[in-house]
């Protein structure tokens, strides 16, 4: 199975062997800065050695998907017999991980709205695959979809009926990274877990038992928590009293939101987390920036176990949540009422449990593995085998 997941400027991609409950990663790679002179291509097999590397100009993710298209046939890697997709979001009417054909594309452009970051960036990579690999099946694999039993209480927005009918609600995001740490935790699933998906894009969803009740995520990606450079969620009269007395479009506000806005916005620099660390000690709005993602994750969290009732576990994934010590201590440094003690050394250390043996919430930071999901419901929708 192919594995593809794109972003704006970016496409990262994964060969996987599918048996069964056995998932086995032969190739994975990424293809950066697409649009731009010094794109790169980074490919490394499945002990982690480098494969291929190279800079050079690549137009669009249909180019990378062409170096991808060469790479398998000069190696000794097999040729992939599906290919799926990530897609943040298949609107109101496509809930469910999908073979595509040309009604789940009429779905997909008409869901565009929902997701303007990510849904044309999807489609242009879905239609460069069907040119590359001519005759193989492809599959959406949706971001919502393990959102989709969230009850009422939490999925209804407090808007009139007339609106919601037409599928404004809340929907939820970052899915298949959910699914994959639910997987992952196996038998060993709490039934109150909380999993903070932190990157660029974050959000915070509550698991019951294995199941979404709750994620912080609304109608868009926009939602929620604030982000590398999204707002998440503000006060609707901040966006009327720009569009009143700013004269701020639609436009203008989707871009405001989307790209200014966030850590970037409340920094004045950057909305990476990485930059800001080593800005903190010197700029006080960049030292803000961070205070006030690590305060509204710990909001989040604190509210996601009231939803479960008490929680007992957390778990740290996505860029941020796998990599930077710093922002889990300063997020866990807020959770005393939800019994996290947090252990230094482990979470210097990063994968596994970061808190004390003895700690009443077992916090630990887990790997995302959006790409194995999507193999794996590539592989089920296509009824392949090995």
């Amino acid at each position: 199975m192919l594995a593809l997941n794109s972003g704006s400027s970016s496409l990262k991609f994964g060969l996987y062997q599918v048996s069964g409950t056995e998932t086995l990663c032969l190739l994975t790679g990424e293809s950066q800065r697409l649009g731009e002179a010094a794109a790169s291509f980074h490919v490394t097999d499945a002990q982690g050695v480098t494969v291929r590397r190279e800079t050079s100009a690549m137009a669009n993710a249909g180019d990378a998907i062409a170096r991808i298209c060469e790479l398998l046939a000069d190696g000794d890697a097999p040729a992939p017999k599906a290919i799926g997709h990530r897609i943040v979001h298949g609107g109101p009417h496509l809930r469910r991980h999908a073979l595509i054909d040309a009604q789940a594309m009429a779905e997909l452009e008409a869901a565009v709205a929902f997701a303007p970051l990510h849904t044309p960036a999807a489609l242009a990579v879905i239609r460069y695959a069907a040119q590359h690999f001519p005759g193989l099946p492809q599959v959406a694999c949706l971001d919502t979809c393990f959102h989709e039993a969230m009850p009422p209480v939490a999925s209804t927005l407090p808007l009139p009926q007339a609106l919601r009918a037409g599928g404004i609600r809340r929907y939820g995001f970052h899915g298949l990274s959910c699914e994959s740490i639910v997987r992952h935790l196996g038998s060993a699933l709490p039934r109150r877990l909380i999993i903070a998906h932190l990157g660029n894009g974050a959000s915070i969803t509550a698991v019951r038992s294995g199941i979404s009740i709750d994620t912080s995520m609304g109608l868009t990606p926009t939602g929620g928590l604030m982000m590398g450079t999204r707002s998440g969620d503000l006060d609707p009269g901040v966006l009327v009293h720009l569009m009143r007395e700013m004269k701020f479009d639609a436009a203008a506000i989707e871009d405001l939101v989307d790209h200014h806005c966030g850590l970037l916005g409340v920094s004045g620099i950057s909305g990476d987390m990485r930059t800001l660390h080593a800005a903190a000690n010197a700029n006080l709005d960049a030292r803000l920036a961070i205070d006030m993602f690590c305060y509204a994750v710990a909001k989040e969290l604190g509210a996601m176990s009231m939803a479960l009732g008490g929680v007992d576990q957390i778990v740290f994934t996505g860029g941020i949540g796998e990599h930077d010590d710093e922002a889990r201590a300063m997020i866990c440094a807020h959770l005393d009422s939800l019994g996290v003690e947090l252990d230094q050394d482990r979470n210097r250390h990063g994968l596994g449990p970061i808190t004390r043996d003895g700690s009443a919430c077992l916090a630990q930071v887990l790997l995302s593995r959006e790409d194995e999901q999507i193999a794996r419901h590539t592989w089920a929708l296509c009824g392949l085998q090995t």
